[in-house]
């Protein structure tokens, strides 16, 4: 099942989504006619982690980690599927990074990796903007806009061996699949409910394959986890 977020009319809804239509209890929506996509979740923080595949260690030389790696971007950072991503005027490298998300469905800490699936709503996708002009991840990572979410949540999902790609401009920039990561999304899931409550709509991202390029204003980032969908949006320049 895909659960969508929609801003109607009546207001914003949450259904399923099937073929261009979000069937919600108070009816059916046709997304681009009578309703737009939202992010497809309202978290209170996005986890993200880091250095999760080799051969994005080895192209930005970074220390193999012996844990998950994380950083936290805050709501504010969250922007829908389909909206255009502002280009800071403060930096002048800026980067995307696909990475498949998980969705929080509870109240939840301390869970074993047994207990990831019975905690977890489903699986997005999340675009890890990067400015990598900036000095510490914090400035880098977590600012207005730098965490594009969507198309919506897969309820259905084994994120184990998940087939990815990112293209910027039509361009081919990412390929690889979830089993080339270093800590599978469950022992991710685990590792920082061991040091976080998670609450209800809470994302957590799992890293992104190596990163051979940059984006400039006027590029469309479209990031594809096979079983989820495709998120996309398109950088414009800032104010």
């Amino acid at each position: 099942m895909r659960l969508a977020r929609i801003r109607t009319d009546d207001g914003v809804l949450t259904g399923e989504y099937d073929d261009g239509t979000v069937e919600t209890d108070d009816g059916a929506y046709v997304v681009g006619g009578d309703a737009e996509l939202l992010a497809p979740c309202e978290p209170s923080a996005c986890y993200c982690v880091g250095r999760n595949f080799a051969e994005t260690i080895e192209q930005m030389e970074y220390e193999t980690p012996d844990q998950p790696d994380w950083f936290i971007k805050p709501p504010v950072s969250v922007v829908a599927p389909g909206t255009d991503v502002e280009y800071p005027s403060w930096t002048e490298e800026l980067t995307y990074a696909g990475e498949l998300a998980a969705v929080i469905d509870e109240e939840c800490t301390d869970l074993a990796e047994d207990e990831v699936d019975d905690a977890v709503r489903g699986y997005t996708i999340m675009n890890d903007l990067d400015a990598l002009d900036q000095p510490g991840r914090t400035a880098r990572k977590a600012f207005d806009g730098s965490g594009p979410l969507g198309p919506w949540i897969e309820t259905d999902l084994d994120p184990d061996a998940v087939d990815m790609t990112t293209h910027v401009g039509g361009e081919l920039r990412q390929e690889a699949n979830t089993e080339l990561m270093l800590f599978s999304p469950r022992e991710v899931v685990s590792f920082l409910s061991e040091r976080y409550t998670f609450k209800p709509g809470d994302v957590v991202s799992f890293g992104s394959p190596a990163n051979p390029g940059l984006v400039e204003p006027g590029d469309e980032v479209e990031i594809r986890y096979e079983g989820v969908g495709t998120l996309r949006n398109t950088v414009v320049k800032g104010e």
